[in-house]
């Protein structure tokens, strides 16, 4: 008995989907989801290898199909026939892409917005005017790295002098030597910014953590305890606020597992959330190339319970009031290259003559 063509396209595409749906669930592709956050993106990246996976199978099952059911028999020496086109098959391939594409601009968007990197109202804080309006592109960008005077408040020397109201962050931060850059006229904030959810939007977050990148580390300090430290400890369930900058060069805060990546910049202060869900040790990242020593350039990140936490911040308490005078707090400007690498290379295993072959 022959089976009908419409039969077996049912049956293919039944396969398909079916192997499609378990491999974008099932992948294995990404680490552990770590916070609230992570389980929003996770869910766009499996709808996209689903999409992906089908379309593969789609168009290699067919290329295999044809090579093999069109190829050329022995004997055969004459042409092919002329075909010269389907304009409905080329609408149909022409829209399906179209339609998939707009799907997928729309559920990223929707995702972004639900980790708060979306602010409707962010562009009210610096309106337009008729200079920007005019300001060709050129200009446009050369703002943002260098702004012209204005009377307007400079929202990055705000929240620099905020953070610095924190001894500890003080200590670390060099905010007196490198200025806080001005926002783009007309263009809103210029410095990165993933805030609250739309839940949370407007409300503070439950812990506040300063952190500043320098070559070749990070320095976590806790503005409500004091507490500065080379690791980053955050409870589950309490939505995290941290407020970033550089000394040196851009560096870039990313941890895998909370699926969140978001530039420290000198001169600017910029702020990602986030609500951790999941017990662990993991690793913060600099993800942008800051030099010889950029990939040695890591902190231990910490999600524990909040009774766990409490514990920790008690434990530091008491190491800092013991040993205060070598509590840590770095300014690199009064260490050389290798005596604030010291500590780092000594742990990696490279010897103080190579770091000294390698700065000169």
């Amino acid at each position: 008995m022959k089976i009908p063509s419409s039969i077996w396209t049912l049956l293919i595409g039944i396969v398909l989907t079916l192997v499609s749906f378990w491999y974008g669930q099932n992948h294995g592709l990404l680490p552990s989801a770590a916070t609230d956050e992570a389980v929003l993106v996770d869910g766009l990246f499996n709808a996209m290898m689903i999409i992906s996976t089908g379309i593969f199978l789609l168009v290699e099952g067919i290329l295999i199909y044809s090579a093999f059911k069109y190829r050329r028999r022995a004997g055969d020496n004459e042409d092919g026939p002329p075909v010269e086109g389907n304009v409905p098959l080329e609408i149909l391939w022409t829209a399906i892409p179209a339609i998939i594409v707009i799907g997928i601009s729309v559920y990223s968007f929707d995702v972004y917005n639900e980790i708060g990197g979306f602010d409707p109202h962010a562009i009210h804080q610096a309106p337009m005017n008729q200079e920007s309006m005019a300001m060709p592109g050129s200009a446009l960008a050369a703002t943002l790295s260098d702004t012209p005077p204005s009377t307007e408040p400079n929202l990055n020397q705000e929240k620099s002098d905020q953070a610095m109201q924190d001894p500890a962050t003080a200590e670390v931060r060099n905010a007196d030597q490198i200025p806080q850059l001005r926002n783009a006229p007309g263009v809103g904030i210029v410095a990165p910014t993933i805030g609250g959810t739309p839940d949370k939007a407007g409300k503070p977050a439950g812990l506040r953590i300063n952190v500043t990148g320098l070559q070749y580390a990070w320095i976590f300090t806790y503005p409500e305890t004091g507490i500065t430290t080379g690791e980053m400890h955050v409870p589950i369930g309490r939505e995290v606020e941290i407020n970033m900058t550089a000394n040196d060069v851009i560096h870039a805060f990313w941890v895998p597992e909370f699926r969140l990546k978001q530039d420290a910049i000198p001169g600017r202060q910029t702020e990602i959330r986030f609500t951790p869900k999941k017990a662990g040790d993991y690793v913060l990242i600099c993800a942008e190339l800051c030099g010889p020593y950029h990939g040695a350039m890591r902190a231990p990140v910490v999600i524990e319970p909040q009774e766990a936490f409490d514990k920790w911040v008690q434990e530091q308490l008491v190491a800092s009031k013991e040993t205060l005078n070598q509590a840590v707090a770095v300014n690199p400007a009064n260490l050389s290259p290798n005596e604030f690498l010291a500590p780092y290379t000594k742990d990696m295993g490279i010897k103080p003559e190579i770091l000294n072959q390698v700065h000169h």
